[in-house]
């Protein structure tokens, strides 16, 4: 019985040992072995080519050439932002993309860049607006809490020392490795405004077993250096004269809050209602100085309602969920223009409350963060 034990646990040493050199030489044949060459990669149609070393992902070998395309799990392909279009080179979908692509994407060409290996010269399709992306070298200058779950970080740029973006866009933040969590990029709304271009502005809010909001709260300190890419997004204003409508909660507050300073700022006069839901009073942050841009801007009203605040506790203002109080507050949406920040639950919601209100779901724009 014991021989037959140590034969049994040889036989396991002997295919461990096995395993390993078999992926040790995987490893080496895709860095020595299969080496693919010069590729090229075609961007909308010719407007852009860059070359690169063949055997990367699409996803790093465009960052390689300073076209960032948004991304916040690091390449793993768990979040699918990086969708672009492959018309020519992508081979295969794999098991990793394909729960996030649907038929008509694939359809389309659609593809995660974090999946699709260039092996060959590739042709893509992305907005334009990621030539303008950057990625920025930038030192944390204040980190000062707003709740009890939401910090401000305030970063003076240093290399570029400039960001052009447009109030209601995103960057992503860069985490730094600790306690043996990896590094992860994870995309923040940006809430400064945009006349500030030597500083960006977040608002994080922490998500328990989240790697980079631990990082941002346990571990970021002021006066350490911080690297963030962008601006990437569609969720600004429109160029029109609807009366708007903001909708936000918690850390969904970042965007509007640049969008509202912009609007000071430029001295726009478009008539704008603002509902921010929280649970309670120790929820609410920015109150005075929403109140204070209400008193500036005389077209603006600032509503926040709490869905949760103890009787008694004083609270005069709006009691309920966000969707009963603009159901009462708005009752003919059909000439509005809607935007909306928080969590999918909360815009699908809202959503649906400013459709019953004759609201075209064309003029509703949002930001869905999870």
């Amino acid at each position: 019985m014991a021989a037959n034990g140590n034969g049994i646990v040889a036989s396991i040493l002997f295919l461990v040992v096995c395993g390993g050199v078999l992926a040790l030489l995987l490893v080496l044949a895709e860095r020595y072995i299969l080496n693919f060459g010069p590729c090229t990669i075609d961007i909308n149609d010719g407007e852009k080519k860059v070359t690169v070393n063949g055997g990367g992902s699409l996803l790093s070998l465009l960052a390689s050439q300073d076209i960032f395309i948004p991304s916040a799990c690091g390449g793993r392909g768990s979040c699918a932002y990086c969708k672009v279009t492959v018309t020519a080179g992508a081979g295969e979908i794999g098991p990793v993309e394909e729960p996030y692509l649907s038929a008509g994407e694939r359809a389309g060409g659609t593809r995660l860049s974090c999946q699709v290996k260039v092996r060959g010269d590739v042709a893509i399709r992305i907005p334009r607006e990621y030539f303008s992306v950057r990625r920025y070298r930038g030192r944390l200058l204040v980190k000062k809490p707003m709740t009890h779950d939401i910090v401000e970080l305030r970063i003076e740029l240093l290399e570029p020392p400039e960001i052009e973006f447009i109030a209601g866009q995103y960057a992503q933040l860069e985490s730094k490795e600790y306690k043996g969590r990896e590094a992860v990029m994870r995309a923040y709304s940006i809430s400064s405004p945009p006349s500030d271009k030597r500083h960006v502005e977040f608002m994080v809010r922490l998500v328990p077993g989240g790697i980079c909001t631990t990082w941002v709260f346990e571990h970021l300190r002021e006066g350490q250096e911080v690297r963030l890419s962008g601006p990437y997004g569609e969720f600004h204003l429109r160029p029109t004269e609807a009366p708007l409508l903001f909708i936000a909660g918690g850390s969904g507050m970042a965007p509007i809050w640049s969008i509202l300073r912009n609007m000071k700022e430029t001295k726009s006069t478009r008539h704008a209602r603002y509902f921010f839901g929280a649970q309670t009073q120790a929820d609410l942050f920015l109150v005075n100085e929403l109140r204070e841009l209400q008193r500036a801007m005389p077209s603006f009203a600032f509503i926040p309602a709490l869905s949760n605040e103890p009787e008694g506790s004083g609270w005069t203002g709006e009691k309920g969920l966000i969707t009963d109080v603009v159901s009462r507050h708005v009752r003919d949406a059909s000439q509005h223009e809607a935007y909306l920040c928080g969590s999918p639950g909360m815009i699908n919601a809202c959503v649906n409350v400013l459709k019953t209100a004759g609201m075209p779901e064309s003029k509703i724009y949002f930001d869905k963060f999870a």
